[in-house]
């Protein structure tokens, strides 16, 4: 079959096949999604203080985050599994644009005077929106990527996603900070606006809307309702675990209503007919394998991370001000193995090989992190931050990209999910789970150190080492006016790193014991080889054209 000038010409080789202005506006869109997904993750940190501050709602400001993980987690499975049925592009515009209309009210929270919730409130009500925009945009996002490109050269794109976010996640706190000090905290939401607005112009205007064959759809309505009634009350039990205890009333009952409706999720997509989490797809070895390898990589490396930061504050005496650059070293490091790592796969079209390079070098990584004591240096520090973070970047593209080459096209967005969604899943679990271990080490030791002479006032501070690092300069002020009360202090602290540095070091323990036995898993993925070329027929090569905006 000969082609004539008027026949379009296509740079890539995937499912959708784009020509080269298509594949720059539609790429110029999804690098933006991903960027603003990634940035908002870690800018809204630093302008917490001001956000308190203006809200006045220190009480329910850990809500501001959790409400977030919560409706984000839930969806990303729902939506990805929607445009398997109904398309891509229809959710991941809609995704879009709720991100960006979420961020505008974010930004307005506490302005909306008719409403009849406070400013907190309304700032956790759109930050809830934001959460199901994020994870739309986050679980609709790579599957396109697997849409556009074959597997063989789906790896350095992968690779290149990955290196962004972490890009983000570095330079995400300070831009917070910026802004905050220059403008106001309500402009790390109104940042997203400009920028939101020109990925979905990209997407509305250069990318395919490709339909699915199968027209004639079944909604699995009673899997949406037990998905949602499994995650939300888990999630909130492994968040309300630390802060209450395992034993308590209300972890113990999310628990156990997290459990039954697992059970009738799985009951519910055994039956369906279209079912959001098909369960045969954890019949097929690669699937099941990197899902149980996101979850405990969730669970011993991103568990571990969010407690760096304690480690060098409470421990290495780095100040508070400079905490939005302790995982720098982490981060860059995985930028720069995301990269070589995607790259590498393309080239080589070897991901298993990857896959267990990456998990022997978090789990060195790790090793290193469970070594650390009070004469730890910060240069050991970062070069266990480096090596745990390269290990990260090799893995970041393994497991989408393995699952993706074995995924039914009919079912690619729900196959995609599932790597990120029980990543998000063991995440939580770590930070829960690590959070109870290190907080009981921490009681049992500190409240056996503690002088009856400290007044009950200023007991609760020394209780949670996270909130002690924060409050310390009012700690100091107060003490101060006190006679002896300085000396009493350094006393109370000495108590505190001794208690913090024994919990920490349990945590970087099982971590490193985590992390080691994934070694196991990743070696048991087998190696399917990559295709080179998605087969395209005519109907659909029209189709592309025929759909475009």
């Amino acid at each position: 079959m000969t082609t004539t000038a008027a026949d379009p010409v296509y740079v890539t080789s995937g499912l959708v096949r784009l020509t080269r202005p298509q594949l720059i506006g539609t790429m110029t869109g999804l690098l933006l999604a991903a960027l603003l997904a990634a940035i908002d993750q870690t800018i809204v940190g630093t302008a917490e203080p001001r956000i308190i501050a203006s809200l006045q709602g220190f009480d329910r400001y850990p809500w501001v985050a959790t409400i977030y993980m919560l409706t984000s987690t839930v969806s990303v499975p729902i939506f990805a599994s929607l445009s398997d049925r109904y398309g891509r592009k229809p959710f991941f515009m809609l995704g879009a644009m709720l991100f960006v209309a979420s961020s505008a009210l974010c930004g307005a929270a506490g302005q909306f005077t008719f409403l009849p919730i406070d400013g907190m409130g309304q700032l956790i009500v759109f930050r809830g929106l934001q959460g199901v925009a994020g994870g739309m945009v986050v679980g609709i996002l790579f599957t396109i990527v697997g849409d556009i490109f074959s597997p063989i050269e789906r790896g350095r794109y992968q690779g290149l996603f990955a290196a962004l976010w972490g890009v983000a996640s570095i330079f995400g706190p300070t831009l917070g900070g910026w802004l905050t000090d220059h403008w106001s905290w309500r402009a790390c939401f109104y940042v997203n606006l400009p920028f939101g607005v020109i990925a979905v112009s990209a997407i509305h205007f250069e990318f395919p809307n490709m339909k699915p064959r199968h027209i004639d759809h079944v909604l699995d309505w009673a899997g949406f309702a037990t998905l949602i009634g499994w995650i939300v009350p888990l999630l909130l039990a492994l968040t309300w675990a630390t802060q209450y205890g395992w034993g308590a009333t209300r972890v113990v009952s999310l628990f156990v209503v997290s459990a039954v409706m697992l059970g009738a999720l799985l009951y519910a997509e055994s039956k369906a007919a279209e079912p959001i989490i098909p369960l045969t797809f954890f019949t097929q070895p690669v699937i099941a394998v990197c899902s149980v390898a996101a979850f405990v990589l969730g669970v011993g490396m991103f568990g571990t991370i969010i407690y760096l930061p304690l480690f060098m504050q409470g421990v290495l005496g780095v100040s508070a001000t400079q905490s939005g650059n302790l995982l720098t070293p982490l981060l860059m490091g995985v930028v720069v193995a995301s990269i070589v790592g995607g790259q590498t796969i393309s080239r080589t079209g070897e991901y298993k090989m990857l896959g267990v390079a990456g998990s022997v070098l978090v789990a060195i990584g790790m090793i290193l992190f469970a070594r650390m004591d009070a004469a730890t240096t910060r240069l050991y520090v970062a070069t266990a931050m480096v090596v745990a973070g390269f290990g990260m970047g090799l893995l970041q593209p393994v497991y989408t990209l393995a699952v993706q080459n074995v995924a039914p096209r009919e079912r690619m967005g729900a196959a995609t999910s599932s790597t990120i969604f029980f990543r998000s899943i063991g995440s939580t679990v770590g930070v829960a789970a690590f959070g109870s271990v290190m907080l009981t080490r921490y009681h049992n030791e500190f409240t056996r150190t503690i002088p009856s002479v400290v007044p009950k006032i200023a007991r609760p501070y020394f209780e949670n080492p996270l909130l002690l690092m924060q409050v310390r300069p009012q700690l100091e002020a107060g003490f101060g006016r006190v006679p002896g009360g300085a000396a009493l202090l350094q006393r109370l602290l000495a108590g505190v790193k001794a208690a913090l540095l024994h919990g920490l070091q349990e945590i970087f323990f099982w971590s490193a014991v985590i992390m080691t036995a994934s070694i196991l898993i990743h070696m048991i993925l087998k190696r399917e080889p990559l295709r080179v070329r998605a087969p395209v027929d005519a109907p659909e090569r029209a189709a592309a054209l025929a759909h475009r905006p």
